[in-house]
């Protein structure tokens, strides 16, 4: 069963998603955390690159005595939310176990060393597989449901990640809080991006219908629209 995937994503009116490059700076974005926590997501999710900016560790040793079957391991099953982190190829080196005090579920394929998933089981961080060599994004929420008990996930960057999940037919609603700011540079982040593999690709959206506008003060908007996509596409 699919949770419903809700993204939620602070831009300029330009569509820029880089805060420290908006001017004026910081117009809006503490905003993100508050509709964050409103939209009460029983986990979020976010690609290598955000994740990233959260490790506090070195990379792991790149050899180990032990051998690990490629099935889901958890170290937490029992909290309230979640951060889920595309990581197919076992690049990032953790130092913590939680994110703001939400466990940490990493999503691997099944190309990832035993060395990487020694040192996330040593740290206490959860993994899921979702694939041989590359993450199969429909199945990474299947299981996430199935194992964890995930109804409703906040889908928040990067524009890799949210652009993946578009593409595969998987966003339910989009959140997009507005902020009276530009970036105005090429190449900044956007809100949907994509790799040259997929730039030709085209997302299954049939339609979008505004839910509703919630002016947040100073300028600043909440736009919720929700997403129809073709049931055909979807997951491919």
């Amino acid at each position: 069963m699919k949770p419903h995937v809700i993204c939620l994503m602070t831009t300029s009116v330009d569509g820029r998603a880089h805060h420290s490059r908006w001017r004026p700076k910081g117009a809006g974005a503490e905003w993100f955390e508050r509709i964050h926590d409103e939209l009460g997501g029983d986990a979020w999710l976010i690609g290598r690159v955000t994740g990233s900016e959260f490790a506090k560790g070195r990379p792991y040793p790149t050899t180990t005595s032990e051998t690990f079957p490629r099935e889901n391991w958890f170290a937490r099953r029992d909290a309230s939310a979640y951060g889920v982190v595309l990581d197919a190829h076992g690049k990032i080196g953790w130092g913590r176990s939680d994110i703001g005090g939400d466990p940490i579920v990493v999503v691997l394929t099944e190309s990832v060393s035993d060395a990487h998933l020694a040192g996330l089981r040593g740290e206490g961080v959860s993994y899921i597989f979702a694939g041989k060599s590359e993450i199969d994004l429909a199945l990474t929420l299947e299981i996430l449901n199935r194992e964890l008990g995930v109804k409703r996930l906040l889908l928040e960057g990067g524009g890799a990640a949210n652009g993946a999940f578009l593409r595969a037919g998987l966003i339910d609603e989009l959140n997009l809080i507005l902020c009276p700011a530009v970036d105005g540079a090429r190449g900044a982040p956007i809100v949907f991006d994509s790799g040259e593999a997929e730039s030709d690709e085209r997302a299954p959206v049939t339609a979008m219908t505004l839910e509703s506008t919630r002016p947040l003060g100073g300028g600043v908007l909440l736009l919720r629209y929700l997403i129809q996509n073709d049931p055909q596409a979807v997951g491919k």
